[in-house]
């Protein structure tokens, strides 16, 4: 009897989870804990209170991030909960058994690497649709009740905890620890939005029928064309003619110069973005599970 495609999904889901959840102990155990260095977000709380207090960190792990699960649940979904709660153990049990020795005594490489393994270990359990550091779901309950956007909540709360570093553990390293959360939230991006970064480019010129050719052509994309009023040197508010595209990094510099053969003084604007879904634009992975559906 063939598996459905919901049960597939759940053990890829499954799959994401446990590479995660080794990562993120490499990171832990091979570089962060045993030179004594911080994070951000909860895992960086977890790391805090055990220099203060010396209970074992993967207690911590779990301790800190068991009410946030509790909030994904009421903000999110069971199933996301359940997944989140399987993760967060999961690591806690593997942070408390599995035995790594320190790979590094150089601050930079542990800066740099656990930093890598651990980004790499979030990432990799998004995917599978669950968290191991649930400190984006405060952020998004707070947001949805207008107290205060995502980004200045995880700003602020992470500058605190690097506040404390530097008392706790030193500057030196409190600014190393701050460097390895720039390197695990890199890595976060990287693996959760892949490479095929998506933009999209607002093109403004009076040769829009010849780039528009060009984009539909020569770069195989649709293009979106609208009406809009200029409201610089245009003092009688003739119609202009606007083109959008989404295209991936990869394309950038070619429609650039292709654009600027064409038309040299066009006006253009480039905007990353966070993801795209539907219509004629195909990622990777939908035209993937498009045949394999199909």
């Amino acid at each position: 009897m063939p598996l459905s495609w919901s049960f597939k999904q759940e053990i890829r889901n499954s799959c994401w989870i446990a590479l995660g959840v080794i990562s993120t102990t490499i990171g832990l155990k091979g570089f962060l804990v045993p030179n004594h260095f911080a994070d951000g977000g909860g895992m960086g709380i977890a790391l805090l209170l055990n220099l203060l207090t010396g209970i074992d960190v993967s207690l911590l792990i779990f301790i800190v991030n068991l009410p946030l699960v509790f909030l994904a649940y009421k903000r999110l979904s069971l199933q996301f909960a359940v997944r989140s709660t399987i993760s967060i153990t999961l690591l806690s049990l593997f942070v408390y058994f599995v035995q790594i020795p320190a790979f590094t005594d150089d601050k930079l490489l542990i800066a740099i690497f656990g930093g890598f393994f651990i980004g790499l270990g979030i990432g990799l359990s998004v995917r599978g649709n669950s968290v191991i550091d649930g400190t984006e779901i405060l952020a998004i309950h707070l947001s949805r009740h207008g107290l205060i956007t995502e980004g200045n909540f995880i700003a602020i709360f992470n500058a605190i905890i690097f506040l404390a570093a530097a008392f706790l553990i030193g500057i030196e390293t409190a600014m190393y620890s701050m460097l390895a959360y720039l390197a695990a939230s890199k890595t976060v991006d990287f693996i959760v939005n892949g490479i095929e970064e998506d933009i999209g480019v607002t093109i403004i010129s009076p040769k829009y029928k010849e780039i528009r050719e060009m984009i539909n052509v020569d770069l195989k994309h649709g293009v979106t064309l609208y009406k809009s009023d200029g409201g610089y040197h245009n003092p009688d508010g003739t119609p202009r003619n606007i083109l959008y595209v989404v295209i991936t990094r990869f394309e950038i510099n070619k429609l650039m110069r292709e654009i600027d053969l064409i038309d040299p003084k066009a006006f253009i604007i480039q905007n990353k973005l966070r993801d795209v879904h539907g219509g004629r634009f195909k990622k990777k992975h939908e035209r993937k599970n498009r045949r394999k559906k199909g």
